[in-house]
Parts: structure tokens; sequence; C-alpha cells
């Protein structure tokens, strides 16, 4: 490949990092924001940080992403690929969360929380605090006794 593909590779990769962070801490954000009172000073630094994570970081990473992705798409002739379709499908799926992420964002800046109680109890609950994974573990040789354990990371 030559050497502007790398650059807009590279270019690509961050995007995606940067989409993804944006995508990963935006229901942290709102999860803290329902925490705090409605009117606070806290309540309207998280508006800030939420709309300026919205507009000045996720958006334009995916944005970036979406036209890098398809121009290496074009440069390379990927498009009759299937591996290529699924991938496709996915980025769709993600940008399906954007919107509704950006959505979410705008009604916290409308004050209008109350309608995000159950989207942020689900994500605290849900996926938050429930940092715990549940493995099994084989002892010894014998594959036929198993032990179950699960590990909690609270913080």
């Amino acid at each position: 490949m030559s050497d502007p593909y790398l650059w807009l590779k590279f270019i690509h990769i961050l995007a995606i990092i940067s989409w993804m962070a944006g995508l990963l801490y935006l229901p942290r954000l709102f999860v803290y924001h329902c925490e705090a009172e409605t009117g606070s000073r806290q309540s309207e630094t998280f508006k800030v940080m939420e709309r300026r994570l919205m507009n000045a970081i996720t958006t334009p990473a995916m944005i970036v992403s979406v036209i890098t992705g398809l121009w290496m798409g074009f440069m390379a002739g990927w498009w009759s690929s299937g591996w290529l379709h699924a991938k496709t499908l996915l980025v769709v799926f993600l940008l399906a969360s954007h919107v509704y992420l950006m959505r979410v964002v705008k009604t916290f800046a409308e004050a209008a929380r109350q309608k995000l109680n159950s989207f942020t109890s689900w994500v605290k609950d849900g996926l938050v605090q429930r940092a715990g994974t549940s493995t099994r573990i084989v002892e010894g040789d014998d594959h036929h006794r198993v032990k179950n354990s699960v590990t909690l990371a609270e913080g």
C-alpha cells in the first residue's frame, strides 16, 4: 500500500479511538448529571461537559472516521468484500448510537432529565457498577470439577 493510504489509516484509527471514547464516556456523564440537583452549578457544569464532548470531540471524530473509512474503501477497492459489508452494518449501529446520545445531550440541555431516569439507572446498575465477571476455573486435571468464582471490582 502507498504512503497516503498509511497516513489515511493512521488518521482513521485516531478518529475511531476518539469517537469510541466519546460514545463510552457520555453515558457515565449522564449518570453523574442525574445525580446532580436540577439547576445547580454542578448540573450546569455537566451540561457544558456533555455538549463540549459531543460537539468538539465525538461528532468531529465520527465525521472523520466515516470519511476516512469510505476513502480507504475506495482506495483499496474493498467494496465487493463481504467483511466490509458486515463492518458497514456495525458502523450503522454506531451511527445510530451516536444520534441517540445526541438526543440525550439535548434532553439534558433542556433540563428534561426526568425522562432519562430509566436510561441512567440501566447504565448505572447494568454497566457501570457491575464491573464483575463470572469465570469458571478448572481445578487440576479433573475437567469435570468446575469451580465458579466471581471477581468483583468495585470502585
